[in-house]
């Protein structure tokens, strides 16, 4: 149709300038497979590196896409590509919650994967396994933190913080005597505001910890009207243009981590890969960091589950070396180089109980601990629609933060605007 031949033709010049941008050039050889595994800095060193091992390794050649920072726009990207079906990506960089959003455009790699799968968290294995297909593999998962100043809770006589009210309180001591000492752009916290899938995760956080459930339930009901999630969003609202700045809700997690990584905050809400970063040889505060659980709150510490995965695209015109190419990056061996270099979390348990990549990674200890009781966000149960679901919601949580709306007002809209979304039921798959 004219419709799929102009969709073939946007997805095709996006995804050109795209790999145009990475300055990709490489010389012809057997298979050229293109990844899309990560955008700028860490990520994309990392993956670079993984690959060209596989290349020469194999006697193959790998060019990498650069694909938006934001996770949402990665995700748009993906579906106007595979709605075109289009071959110019062989493998993707899958989140945690898209198995049920792309899965079917996604190749089984149960034939590639054998008896690797074993090694693997249940879990994840578990997730990413969409109607008995294994539609991706899991390449590092993760989990929110709470990073802090060591130097300055000494400095002022405080406790880490096990609860949100004991948080907001070492917050606000450290921000006001900092401010005092001249340093007027001090924050008591930052953290991922800006609407989109980040926000969604710090949410989940706040509103699962004070009881107030995980959006949609396990049976597939909408639960989010109720006043413990009012409650939470509420008290997020009062951070900002206190706490934390008022532009932090236009901010991600790589805003955040520059501005507590230069000495700028007392926490910081994010993921574990920050830890190499602020451990740094050029980070400001080096050595005065401490990672621990996420405050508690009526419910306990939540944490929400995150990570990524590798797949390969059904449309891939070379699906055998594409998921020979998945396999290797995703390997104990890759993955164990990635946690030591990069802190990012292994999809292995034998890796955390590993003495080098504990040596590198002090805190991967607590977080084995953590990792098996974090928080889903409901993607399994709401399948295609979730993408829907997290917009709905993180759109609604930002309309909270700024102030346009009360929690008690806003989690009774969205309660209403989901139904409208699940309709009859949720996991009514399109057709690919």
């Amino acid at each position: 149709s004219v419709r799929m031949t102009m969709t073939r033709r946007f997805t095709h010049t996006l995804l050109a300038g795209a790999l145009l941008a990475t300055g990709a050039g490489f010389a012809q050889a057997e298979t050229t497979l293109t990844i899309a595994c990560g955008s700028v800095g860490q990520d994309y060193d990392s993956c670079k590196h993984a690959s060209d091992q596989w290349a020469r390794k194999t006697g193959n050649q790998v060019r990498l896409l650069s694909v938006p920072v934001s996770s949402t726009e990665t995700l748009g990207l993906y579906q106007k590509m595979f709605a075109a079906g289009s071959s110019d990506v062989d493998v993707v960089m899958v989140d945690v919650v898209w198995p049920g959003i792309i899965g079917q455009h996604l190749l089984d790699l149960t034939p590639y994967a054998k008896d690797e799968v074993k090694k693997h968290f249940p879990a994840i294995i578990a997730n990413n396994t969409v109607q008995g297909r294994l539609v991706a593999m899991p390449w590092f998962t993760a989990v929110g933190l709470l990073y802090y100043r060591k130097d300055l809770l000494e400095k002022y006589e405080l406790s880490t913080p096990t609860t949100w009210d004991e948080f907001a309180k070492a917050a606000a001591t450290i921000q006001e005597g900092e401010r005092k000492a001249g340093r007027e752009d001090f924050q008591g916290f930052v953290w991922q505001g800006r609407p989109d899938e980040g926000l969604t995760c710090d949410a989940l956080e706040w509103v699962h910890s004070q009881g107030g459930g995980t959006i949609v339930n396990e049976a597939g009901e909408i639960t989010i009207n109720n006043e413990k999630a009012a409650h939470a969003l509420d008290r997020a609202a009062g951070w900002v243009g206190t706490l934390s700045p008022q532009g932090v809700l236009g901010q991600g997690e790589e805003d955040a981590r520059n501005l507590f990584q230069n000495g700028k905050a007392a926490f910081m809400r994010n993921w574990p890969y920050a830890w190499a970063l602020v451990q740094g040889a050029n980070s400001r505060v080096k050595d005065k960091v401490g990672v621990a659980p996420l405050p508690a709150g009526e419910n306990g510490s939540t944490a929400t589950l995150g990570g990524w995965q590798l797949a390969v695209s059904k449309y891939t015109k070379h699906p055998e070396e594409a998921a020979d190419l998945v396999m290797y990056l995703t390997s104990e061996k890759v993955q164990k180089r990635r946690a030591i270099e990069g802190a990012y979390n292994p999809t292995y348990p034998a890796l955390y109980k590993d003495k080098e990549v504990l040596a590198a990674n002090p805190f991967f200890g607590t977080l084995y601990d953590v990792l098996p009781n974090a928080v889903s966000r409901p993607s399994s149960i709401t399948g295609p629609k979730y993408d829907a679901v997290s917009q709905a919601f993180w759109s609604t949580v930002h309309d909270v933060l700024n102030g346009r709306a009360k929690g008690a007002e806003a989690v009774k809209k969205l309660q209403e605007r989901l139904g409208e979304v699940k309709k009859e039921q949720w996991q009514e798959r399109a057709e690919p």
